[in-house]
């Protein structure tokens, strides 16, 4: 089964490419295939940018990008460092003060997929970038804190998370809620009232999860390419379920690893 990506390629073709790209690489490819051409997306720095700027760089170029600061439809021509880039207003359609771009576009359900990452999440989804450590005052980590993912986690459409799968960031239990997914318990997101559906889909470097229809626990329903579901296991501090018809992601094209390739070089070389 193939949730993600084109049809499936043949045994040798992939076998050749699994010798050429990196767990993260196929991540960004993986997540930049979720992207739907001609929707809004919400976009973070970091490992999110890079994702949806793949899309836009290959098969949904009419995506509209949004970036907290302000910046709608930017079309960054190397990967922003930060939400203040100044890549970000340069090629914008348009550039909105942040007020309106939280009260009006996000809080006003306006934006289809917020895209995430983050330090920790646990088996409900929510979102941890704020401290590592049980002590908020004085933690282990003080991490970069919550930024706009709040309100991108509780108002757009849908959430797409993607982050690498370690042990240490797959917790039974998030240190601090930054970002709320399904919240402790099911049915706690909805009396917040909440407006939008929340995470739909975690993408990492091993596979894809998706919350469960009814108790919404992450459920791991497709590996990458020579990645096993005990790989999975190992990284996830929490007793993992499994999808009974598991599948496995297409590898990544060559189109695909040139654009991503060409998209990082750049970045990294601005």
């Amino acid at each position: 089964m193939d949730r993600i990506g084109s049809p499936g390629v043949a045994l040798k073709a992939r076998s050749a490419a699994l010798e050429r790209w990196t767990s993260d690489e196929i991540m960004t490819i993986v997540g930049s295939r979720s992207i739907r051409d001609g929707s809004s997306c919400f976009v973070g720095i970091g490992i999110p940018s890079t994702v949806v700027n793949l899309a836009r760089a290959t098969h949904a170029p009419n995506v509209t990008l949004i970036y907290e600061s302000g910046p709608i439809g930017a079309k960054p021509q190397v990967l922003p460092l930060s939400i203040g880039d100044g890549e970000l207003s340069a090629t914008a359609d348009a550039v909105v003060s942040i007020p309106e771009m939280f009260n009006y576009w996000l809080q006003g359900g306006n934006i289809d997929m917020g895209y995430l990452s983050a330090a920790q999440i646990d088996r409900l989804a929510n979102l941890n970038s704020t401290v590592i450590g049980s002590r908020y005052a004085d933690p282990m980590v003080r991490l970069p804190g919550a930024g706009g993912a709040p309100d991108v986690a509780a108002f757009c459409k849908a959430v797409t998370v993607i982050m690498r799968h370690q042990s240490r960031a797959f917790v039974r239990a998030v240190d601090f809620v930054t970002s709320v997914g399904f919240g402790p318990t099911d049915g706690y997101r909805e009396s917040l009232g909440l407006t939008g559906r929340g995470p739909t889909m975690v993408i990492t470097d091993l596979g894809i999860l998706e919350p469960d229809p009814h108790h919404r626990e992450l459920t791991l329903v497709a590996v990458h390419p020579g990645v096993t579901v005990d790989m999975v296991r190992d990284r996830t501090q929490w007793e993992l379920r499994v999808a009974d018809d598991i599948g496995e992601t297409s590898p990544p094209t060559e189109t695909e690893l040139e654009a991503v390739r060409s998209l990082v070089h750049a970045g990294s070389a601005s």
